[in-house]
Formats: structure tokens, C-alpha cells, sequence
């Protein structure tokens, strides 16, 4: 197995949790030197806060085993485009790749509605690569709401 898709399986398994509790299934994990320093997983309903995104619990875990805000030795694996929010914090942490599963045309600042990531305005640029396991990742968020749709139509909770 490719190394990318080798951590792209680790935030899919975290994506996979979310899902399971309810929660937008979306993963992160965050590399440093071949070992997974931090790990994230949307966590908004749960949490009941806007800010608990699969990127930042990952940043902020990433942070922590670094003992610094820079990460600039470190690569995120995240199973979705990121966010404004998420996009914004890449750039701040000074992370400087990003491996994306699938694209998200209706929220996505990585390429999809902006390139937060590539804005030369900004004093860091990231470099990214999107489609690894895109399927997967797409399947798994397909799958999950249409399984809150079919909720919805059936009445139940």
C-alpha cells in the first residue's frame, strides 16, 4: 500500500467513528517523520461547537506532541477538502502539505469555491494533493446521509 493511502486509511477510520456517532464522517490524521502525531474527527454535534472540526482537534493534538504551533515538518491526511475555518488553520500552523480525499464543491477552500491554500497574498502556501482514496471518501459520506435521508422519510430519529 502507498504511504499516502496508508495514512488516508487511518483518517478514514476516524471518519468512519464520526459517522457512527452521528456526526458528519470526516477524518484527520497528521504525520510527522512516519508516526501519526495527531488525530481528529468532526465532533460538532457532540460538542455542540462549530470550532470541533477533524482538522483543528487534529492541529491542535499535532501542536501539542510538537510543543509548538509551527508544523512545518508535517503532513495532514484529511478524508474531506477543507473547510474556510480548516483552510485558514492550515495556513496558520504552517503545514506544509495536504493529502485530501474527496473534493467538497459546496464548502471546500482548497480548490473547490476558493484555494485558501495556494492564495500568494498569504505569507504560506501549501502544497496539496486531492483523490487519494476519493471513492472511499466519497462513499463513506454518500452512504451516511443518505442513510439521514432515509431516516427523515421513515419519521424516525
Amino acid at each position: 500500500m502507498e504511504i499516502d493511502e496508508r495514512y488516508m486509511q487511518e483518517a478514514l477510520s476516524l471518519a468512519e467513528e464520526a459517522g457512527q456517532d452521528m456526526e458528519t464522517p470526516i477524518g484527520c490524521v497528521i504525520v510527522h517523520e512516519g508516526k501519526i502525531i495527531g488525530r481528529g474527527r468532526n465532533r460538532r454535534n457532540r460538542a455542540g461547537n462549530a470550532l470541533a472540526h477533524a482538522e483543528i482537534e487534529a492541529i491542535n493534538e499535532a501542536c501539542l506532541a510538537m510543543g509548538d504551533w509551527r508544523l512545518e515538518q508535517c503532513t495532514m491526511y484529511v478524508t474531506l477538502e477543507p473547510c474556510p475555518m480548516c483552510a485558514g488553520a492550515i495556513v496558520q500552523a504552517r503545514l506544509p502539505k495536504v493529502v485530501m480525499g474527496a473534493m467538497n464543491p459546496k464548502a471546500g477552500c482548497c480548490g473547490s469555491i476558493l484555494d485558501m491554500l495556494h492564495e500568494e497574498r498569504f505569507n504560506h502556501q501549501v502544497e496539496t494533493l486531492s483523490g487519494c482514496m476519493e471513492e472511499e471518501s466519497r462513499h463513506l459520506l454518500q452512504s451516511f446521509f443518505a442513510g439521514l435521508r432515509q431516516k427523515a422519510k421513515s419519521g424516525k430519529s
